[in-house]
């Protein structure tokens, strides 16, 4: 029995070592700009200072590039009505736009909006970002799979976590300072999860940002995290939303 206890207590030991603290935070707003409520938004990123956003929809669907300071669309593509366009990044000088149920990534050329190329994808479409090497992409699920940008083929897949329980329904993603932030579909907060594990390290607490805001009628969840790497500034959004957000983030527990 004494062995036996020794071994639990070695075991408890190792789990409450490798558990990740979680840091939850509050939205402080710095800014709020506008936004097209016309845009169902997917995807949104920023690229050599340049906003851009993807948005979706049958027959709304659309890859715009976009005036931070007005909402307007500076250039945009319209996708025929055949296609649901999803989560959006830029990698290599090529830009990839996912599709939610027709199973295609399209690429793209960036500067123009030319369509130059598709891939198969076998799964739903729903967020896309890229770490600079791959490209990280999710489906609903509580997982994040990396694709190959040269061929989309699937290199692995990662399951996010919360304090141990998978996380379902993640959606939108960006990646910032070596992790990735993704919304949590039908839910007001954004996770920070650990690349490599999937352990979320922290929760983005995004409830405060609505009441904010002058509701319409086609209003619907938090969805659109981008982040400046040249001012270090981080945005949110969501679809139909008529704001944009400069956020910064202030611990809970401070």
């Amino acid at each position: 029995m004494k062995s036996l206890a020794k071994y639990l207590l070695i075991a408890v030991v190792l789990c409450s070592c490798s558990a990740k603290h979680v840091v939850y935070y509050n939205c402080n707003v710095e800014q709020m700009l506008p936004h097209d409520v016309s845009s169902y938004t997917q995807g949104l990123f920023f690229h050599d200072g340049n906003l851009y956003e993807s948005t979706g929809q049958y027959g709304e669907s659309t890859m715009r590039r976009v005036d931070l300071e007005t909402g307007n669309a500076l250039q945009r593509l319209d996708f025929d009505p055949a296609y649901f366009a999803e989560g959006s990044c830029i990698l290599n000088g090529k830009l990839y736009v996912l599709t939610w149920m027709e199973g295609v990534c399209f690429v793209m050329d960036p500067a123009t909006f030319e369509v130059t190329g598709q891939f198969p994808n076998r799964h739903q479409g729903w967020g896309l970002t890229t770490d600079g090497t791959d490209l990280i992409m999710t489906d609903g699920s509580s997982k994040m799979f990396y694709m190959d940008p040269e061929t989309f083929a699937e290199k692995k897949s990662v399951t996010v976590t919360l304090n141990g329980h998978p996380v379902p329904y993640l959606n939108e993603l960006e990646y910032i300072k070596g992790k990735v932030w993704a919304n949590v579909y039908g839910k007001d907060q954004i996770v920070i999860i650990e690349p490599k594990s999937g352990v979320v390290e922290g929760v983005l607490d995004c409830r405060w940002l609505q009441s904010n805001m002058k509701r319409n009628s086609r209003m619907d969840v938090l969805n659109g995290i981008a982040y400046n790497p040249e001012t270090k500034e981080i945005y949110l959004t969501g679809k139909y939303w008529p704001n944009m957000f400069k956020i910064s983030l202030k611990d809970r527990d401070k």
